[in-house]
């Protein structure tokens, strides 16, 4: 009985160890294109405002979006790993939301810093910039395509920076909206949902 109990500890040791060396893969392809959708709504929803005047308005709209956006990715990202039969916050999940969740705090709070300030033109680019450095440092626990996603957003958010005078929504739903459903398509073909 003590050689099965060992033989036991042994292999969870063995699966934890495989576990925390495998890349998360759980990054749901097609819960991305619905966040791109829903990026793309909101810059509808938000009308025709743009640069440099951002309203209390366009920001909740935005707010909304992005809530909305992590509620899809999280239910998506839960249900594929499910899927896998792997836990969502195994070795690399833990590694990947350990990765974006830093970046997503600062623009939490780089947001309302800057709206505050009257600086909220440059929402878009801290945004697309701060979420693409999330995404590939959370993504560096992932498949390959991710990193290259977030290197995508912040050459978007780069741009949104460096193009002052750029409609706001136009930007975002370029960035938020294009990117996210055209690497939502590539992920959900190529791993699978």
């Amino acid at each position: 009985m003590e050689i099965q109990a060992h033989a036991i500890d042994n292999l969870r040791y063995i699966r934890r160890t495989i576990e925390r060396a495998g890349s998360f893969t759980a990054v749901p392809g097609a819960g991305g294109a619905v966040m791109g959708s829903l990026a793309l709504l909101a810059a509808w929803v938000a009308g025709p405002e743009g640069r440099p005047s951002i309203s209390v308005r366009w920001l909740a709209v935005w707010m909304a979006a992005a809530l909305a956006a992590v509620a899809v990715g999280v239910a998506a990202a839960a249900l594929k790993s499910r899927r896998a039969g792997l836990p969502l916050l195994s070795g690399p999940g833990r590694k990947f939301v350990a990765g974006f969740a830093p970046a997503m705090l600062a623009g939490a709070l780089l947001t309302f810093v800057l709206f505050q300030a009257g600086e909220g033109a440059l929402l878009p680019g801290v945004w697309m910039l701060l979420y693409g450095a999330g995404v590939v440092s959370g993504g560096s626990a992932s498949v390959r395509i991710v990193p290259l996603m977030g290197a995508c957003f912040m050459a978007a958010g780069a741009i949104a920076l460096l193009l002052p005078q750029a409609d706001a929504n136009a930007m975002l739903a370029a960035g938020f909206g294009g990117l996210h459903i055209v690497f939502g398509f590539v992920i959900a073909v190529k791993y699978g949902g």
